[in-house]
C-alpha cells in the first residue's frame, strides 16, 4: 500500500490499496496515543463528530486520523459494493499505514462494529475504544430482524432493497452482500476477547440503535474496564454541543491515563 499526502490541511489525501482502491483521509501529526475516528453507515469523514474530534486533537497536539471507507465520501468505489468485512479491512489498512503506536479508536454507529473488528485483528495497536451508539451486528439484529418477509425476499431474490433514510434524501441501499457478509462478522454471539478500556456513549432516545444494544455489548466484552453512559434525551447521532463536550471529556479522561 502506498500513500500520497497533501500539505494543505483542508485538502484530502489518499491511501492506495489493492485493486486500485483509494481511501480518502485527513491526518494530524501529533503526540500519542493518537485518535482515529471511524464513521457510520453511509456517512463520511466531514460530519460533526469527526470535525469536532479533529479540533479537540489539534488543541491538545494529539495525533488524529479520519477517513472514508470505500464507497463513502471521497474514497473510491460504490457504496452498494461494500460490506462490513471490506470496510473493516479499510480501517485496518488506514490504522496500519497512517498511524504510529497505540491508538484510541472512536467508532460511531457502524463504526463501533468496525472498531471492534479492527481491535480484535490488531490489539497491540489499540490503547482504548470509544463507541458512540456502537452497532455491532446491526445488519442482522437491527436490520434483518426488523425487515418484513417481503423485504427479505426482495433482498435475497433481487440483491438489494432501498430503505428510506432519516438522515438523507437518498435511501440506503441494503444489499444481499451486506447481509451475508455481516453474518460472517457477528460479534455478540460469543464473548469478545478484548482487554483494553472501553467507553460507550448511548442515547436513550436512539431510534436506530436501542440503548439495550449497548448493554449487550458491555456484557459481551471481556475487558474489566468498560463504562456505559446513557444519555437521557440523546438521539442516535449524539452530535449536539453537550454530546460533543461529553465525548471530549471521555477522551480527556482516557488520555490522562497514558
Amino acid at each position: 500500500m502506498t500513500q500520497s499526502s497533501n500539505p494543505a490541511s483542508n485538502q484530502v489525501s489518499y491511501l492506495a490499496c489493492p485493486n486500485d482502491a483509494r481511501i480518502a483521509y485527513h491526518r494530524l501529526q501529533g503526540k500519542g496515543p493518537g485518535i482515529v475516528f471511524l464513521g457510520g453507515f453511509a456517512s463520511d469523514m466531514t460530519g460533526t463528530k469527526a470535525l469536532a474530534l479533529e479540533a479537540f486533537a489539534r488543541d491538545r497536539g494529539q495525533a488524529f486520523l479520519r477517513f472514508d471507507y470505500q464507497g463513502h465520501g471521497a474514497s473510491s468505489g460504490r457504496f452498494e459494493d461494500g460490506s462490513i468485512g471490506l470496510w473493516a479491512e479499510d480501517a485496518k489498512a488506514a490504522i496500519a499505514a497512517l498511524t504510529q503506536g497505540p491508538q484510541i479508536l472512536v467508532g460511531s454507529s457502524m463504526g463501533g462494529w468496525i472498531m471492534l473488528l479492527a481491535a480484535l485483528a490488531m490489539p497491540e495497536r489499540v490503547a482504548a475504544l470509544v463507541g458512540i451508539a456502537p452497532a455491532p451486528d446491526f445488519t442482522e439484529d437491527l436490520m434483518w430482524a426488523g425487515f418484513t418477509a417481503e423485504v427479505r425476499t426482495q433482498i435475497m431474490e433481487t440483491g438489494a432493497y432501498r430503505e428510506p433514510s432519516d438522515y438523507s434524501d437518498e435511501p440506503y441501499v441494503i444489499t444481499r452482500k451486506l447481509i451475508e457478509d455481516g453474518r460472517q462478522n457477528l460479534l455478540l454471539r460469543d464473548p469478545i476477547p478484548l482487554s483494553c478500556p472501553v467507553r460507550i456513549l448511548q442515547g436513550l432516545e436512539d431510534r436506530d440503535v436501542p440503548w439495550e444494544h449497548a448493554l449487550k455489548l458491555c456484557a459481551a466484552l471481556e475487558s474489566s474496564d468498560v463504562e456505559v453512559t446513557l444519555v437521557k434525551g440523546g438521539d442516535h447521532r449524539l452530535s449536539e454541543p453537550a454530546d460533543l463536550d461529553r465525548l471530549a471529556m471521555t477522551l480527556e479522561r482516557l488520555l490522562e491515563r497514558f
